[in-house]
């Protein structure tokens, strides 16, 4: 908006300087005709503006002020446009002109020379705001950036304090699990154990059915207890933390890797089972693998969770997997089956591969 001001500003003062020529009937023509070809000048350098065209067309307009020493009126305008794309060079022919200033009145050298001061300023004041705009617009950007790396600070923060949080609540839940089975449940055997004692030497039959039912309750309260305190440890397994403890045991000799892109909280009993399986071929890798690396992969589809665990050691490809393939093949297939999934063990020169799927 400041740039469009200001060039009307300044084509302002052309038009007053091309009408200070002469107003006689023969030379009224010549400045209108200088002043439409300064106008449609300055029209293409707009139009054009970023292009070489542009600058031809301020480098021709400039040297036409020599053989039409009328268009230097547009002198003004001229050095604005050369000055508003950064090469003022393209307006210097224009002084050409002067050699003839007799040409011109001293009305018309005037308002020439003080466009040309107006334009210098004009400019000067317009790439100062532009300066100040671009360094606003890199702070803008450099605060955005850091708002950014803030923000994404924060999440990593909070995902950190939830994950702290939902360990916390699996150690709880584990420590409750062994005080429930070390305390309660030792005092609901001992309860059981009396009960049966009672039973024995009890010689009053009248007490037989009361003490059968004391001793059928406390057996039901046991069975609740047993599985409370089951699905509580259950519930407490987090399948990421056993499978880094499950890294942890193999050592410096491979490179374990481990991905999981499950959204979501893994039903217990694909959990139980992913564990069991990823020790097993952890175990299998360290005890037959002459490879280095292990690759473990867990990952949730729409309709099914996906497992993977494979090495890069060699295998006889026509080892026998078929059938039971040794009792930690075996077990694997079995837990696999428990839980409606499917396992392909894949053995080859290039490596060792377990493939499980289960449905969601």
């Amino acid at each position: 908006m400041h740039r469009l001001t200001d060039k009307l500003t300044v084509m302002l003062l052309s038009v007053t300087a091309f009408g200070f020529s002469g107003m006689d009937g023969e030379s009224f023509a010549l400045p209108v005709l200088g002043l439409l070809a300064a106008v449609a000048s300055t029209s293409l350098v707009w139009l054009f503006s970023g292009t070489r065209t542009a600058d031809w067309v301020i480098l021709l307009s400039a040297f036409a002020c020599l053989p039409f020493p009328m268009l230097f009126c547009a002198a003004p305008t001229l050095l604005y446009d050369s000055l508003s794309i950064k090469k003022p060079w393209l307006a210097i022919p224009a002084l050409l002109a002067l050699t003839r200033a007799g040409d011109f009145t001293a009305q018309q050298l005037l308002i020439i020379a003080v466009g040309t001061t107006v334009t210098f300023i004009f400019c000067l004041r317009v790439g100062s705001l532009e300066a100040s705009n671009e360094k606003l617009a890199a702070l803008r950007d450099d605060v955005e950036a850091k708002n950014l790396e803030l923000k994404d600070k924060n999440v990593r923060l909070a995902d950190a304090a939830d994950n702290e949080i939902h360990l916390a609540t699996l150690r709880e839940r584990n420590r409750i699990a062994r005080e429930i089975h070390d305390n309660v449940g030792h005092m609901l055997t001992r309860s059981l154990l009396q009960a049966g004692a009672l039973m024995v030497i009890n010689k009053d039959e009248t007490l037989r059915q009361p003490l059968s039912d004391l001793k059928d309750t406390l057996n039901t309260a046991m069975t609740s207890i047993r599985e409370s305190v089951h699905d509580l440890h259950d519930e407490s397994v987090d399948l990421d933390t056993a499978v880094h403890e499950c890294i942890r045991s193999v050592g410096d000799r491979f490179t374990v890797t481990y991905e999981n892109d499950s959204e979501g909280e893994i039903p217990v009993k694909i959990r139980l089972c992913f564990i069991a399986v990823i020790k097993e071929g952890v175990s299998n890798a360290v005890k037959h693998s002459d490879g280095d690396t292990i690759h473990i992969l867990v990952r949730q589809h729409p309709a099914f969770y996906q497992l993977t665990v494979e090495d890069n050691g060699s295998c006889p490809a026509d080892r026998d997997l078929t059938g039971s393939g040794g009792i930690g093949l075996q077990n694997m297939r079995d837990r696999a089956e428990a839980v409606g999934g499917m396992i392909t063990i894949t053995p080859s020169p290039e490596g060792f591969r377990i493939f499980m799927t289960v449905r969601v």
